[in-house]
C-alpha cells in the first residue's frame, strides 16, 4: 500500500496547490474595492468608445441637439414678391411680407426642444451605464469560468493520476476491482465536467465579445478581494437617477407639446409692404401699400391636436411615477441580494469549507490510519474540488450583485471614475 499512499499524498499536494486562490483571497478579504482600479476603469472607457450602442446613442444625442437649435429658430421667413405688368397700365412693384409670431409659438417650441434634448442626454447617460453594467457582469463571468476551467484541468489531472495508480495496484492485488472501476468512473466524470466548463467559458467569451472583446485584455482578472459592504455606498438621490431625469424631461417635453398645440391654434397675422411704380400714358406715379392678412381656423381648429398632446402629457406624468416606483423597488431588491451574497461569501471564507489545505491533510491522516477507505477518500477529494468551484462561483456572483447594486444606486459611473461622492458620509 506504500505506492498507493504516496500517490494519494501527491494528489493531496496538488489539491493544496490548486486551491491556493482561497488563501490569497483571505489575505485580501479586508481590502474593499471602493473604486475601480485604473486598468478596469480604462477598460470600461474603451468599452464606451467602441460600443456600437453607445455610438448610436451619441448620434441620436447630436440629432437632438440639432433639433433643439432648430426649435429655437424663428418660425417664419420673410417673403419677397416681384410683380410686373404691361397693359394699358404698366405696373412694376415689389412686395415684402412676414408672418408675425404673436402667440409665442417659437418660445413653446424652444421649451419643447430643450426638454427633448435633456431627455436624450439622460437616455445617453442611461445607456452608457447599462452598457458598462452588462460588460462588467460579462467580464466577471468570464473570469469565473476561466478560473473554474483551470481548476477543472487540475481535477482531470488528479483523477488521471489516480486512475493510473489504481490500474497498477490492481495488478499487484493491493486494491479490488470495484475500487479500480471507481477510479475510472471518477476520471470519466471529471472529463465530462471539464467539457462542460470549457463550453461555459466559450459562451462567456461570446457574450463578452458581443459587447466589447478588446477591453477584456486590459481589464485583468476578477479581484481576489470581495467588494465592500453596501453601506459604504450612498445611493444617489432618486431625483438625480438617469431614469427619472429622462422621465421628467419627457414629461416636460409633453407638457410643452400641449403649449405648442394650443398656440398652433392661434392664427398669426401676415404683414405685407408693397412699393413700386405705375405708368399710365404720360402719367408716372409711385405707389406704396400695406396689408395685413389673418388665416381663419374654420375648417381645422386644431382642437384634436391639443387633446392628443394632453393625453401624451398625462402618459408622461404616469411614466414618471412608474419610474420612481421601479427605481425604489430595484434598489431594495439589488441591495438585499447583494448583502445576502456578500454575507455568504464572507462566511465561506472564514468557514471550514474554505480550509482546503487543512481538510486535505486531515483526510490523508485518516486514510493512513486506516479510518478512511480509498473510496471514501476519493469521494471527499471530489467534494473538496467541487467546493472550490462553488467558492469561485459565489465570489463571482457577489461581484455581479455589486455591479447591479451600483447601477441601481446610481453610482456605477462614480465608482468607475473614482469620484469622492461614492462614500457615504
Amino acid at each position: 500500500m506504500s505506492v498507493l499512499r504516496a500517490a494519494l499524498l501527491g494528489v493531496a499536494c496538488m489539491l493544496c496547490a490548486g486551491t491556493a486562490w482561497a488563501a490569497a483571497a483571505q489575505e485580501n478579504a479586508g481590502q474593499p474595492a471602493l473604486f475601480a482600479n485604473p486598468s478596469l476603469r480604462q477598460a470600461v472607457r474603451s468599452v464606451w468608445d467602441g460600443s456600437p450602442d453607445v455610438q448610436v446613442a451619441r448620434a441620436e444625442l447630436n440629432a437632438a441637439q440639432a433639433r433643439a437649435r432648430a426649435a429655437a429658430q424663428p418660425l417664419y421667413n420673410p417673403t419677397l414678391a416681384l410683380d410686373a405688368e404691361n397693359a394699358d397700365v404698366n405696373r412694376r412693384t415689389m412686395g415684402l411680407s412676414l408672418a408675425l409670431d404673436l402667440s409665442g409659438k417659437r418660445r413653446a417650441r424652444s421649451e419643447q426642444g430643450s426638454a427633448q434634448l435633456q431627455a436624450s442626454q439622460a437616455g445617453y447617460d442611461l445607456l452608457r451605464r447599462d452598457v458598462a453594467t452588462r460588460w462588467l457582469k460579462a467580464w466577471s463571468t468570464l473570469s469565473l469560468v476561466a478560473g473554474q476551467r483551470q481548476l477543472g484541468e487540475r481535477r482531470v489531472e488528479l483523477m488521471r493520476r489516480f486512475d493510473e495508480l489504481a490500474a497498477q495496484r490492481l495488478k499487484v492485488g493491493d486494491i479490488s476491482s470495484p475500487e479500480r472501476d471507481l477510479a475510472g468512473l471518477a476520471l470519466g466524470e471529471a472529463q465530462i465536467q471539464q467539457a462542460s466548463l470549457i463550453g461555459n467559458e466559450a459562451a462567456a467569451m461570446a457574450t463578452l465579445a458581443s459587447i466589447s472583446q478588446d477591453a477584456a485584455a486590459s481589464a485583468g482578472n476578477l479581484p481576489n478581494a470581495l467588494p465592500p459592504a453596501s453601506a459604504t455606498i450612498a445611493p444617489l438621490a432618486f431625483d438625480d437617477y438617469p431614469e427619472l431625469v429622462r422621465a421628467r424631461a419627457l414629461q416636460a417635453g409633453a407638457e410643452a407639446g400641449v403649449q405648442v398645440a394650443q398656440r398652433a391654434r392661434m392664427p398669426d397675422p401676415t404683414v405685407s409692404l408693397t412699393g413700386g411704380q405705375v405708368r399710365s400714358g404720360p402719367v408716372n406715379d409711385r405707389v406704396i401699400g400695406v396689408s395685413v392678412s389673418f388665416p381663419l381656423p374654420v375648417l381645422n381648429t386644431g382642437r384634436a391636436e391639443v387633446d392628443a398632446a394632453r393625453a401624451e402629457a398625462d402618459a408622461a406624468s404616469a411614466g414618471v411615477r412608474a419610474q420612481q416606483l421601479a427605481a425604489k423597488a430595484r434598489l431594495r431588491e439589488t441591495q438585499a441580494r447583494y448583502d445576502a451574497l456578500l454575507g455568504a461569501a464572507q462566511a465561506f471564507r472564514i468557514s471550514r469549507a474554505a480550509a482546503f489545505d487543512e481538510r486535505t491533510a486531515l483526510l490523508e491522516k485518516l486514510w493512513r490510519a486506516g479510518e478512511l477507505g480509498t473510496s471514501d477518500y476519493l469521494v471527499q477529494l471530489k467534494q473538496s474540488l467541487d467546493t472550490a468551484l462553488s467558492g469561485l462561483d459565489l465570489q463571482a456572483q457577489a461581484w455581479q450583485a455589486w455591479f447591479d447594486y451600483l447601477s441601481a444606486a446610481g453610482r456605477l459611473t462614480d465608482w468607475i471614475d473614482g469620484g469622492n461622492k461614492d462614500a457615504s458620509p
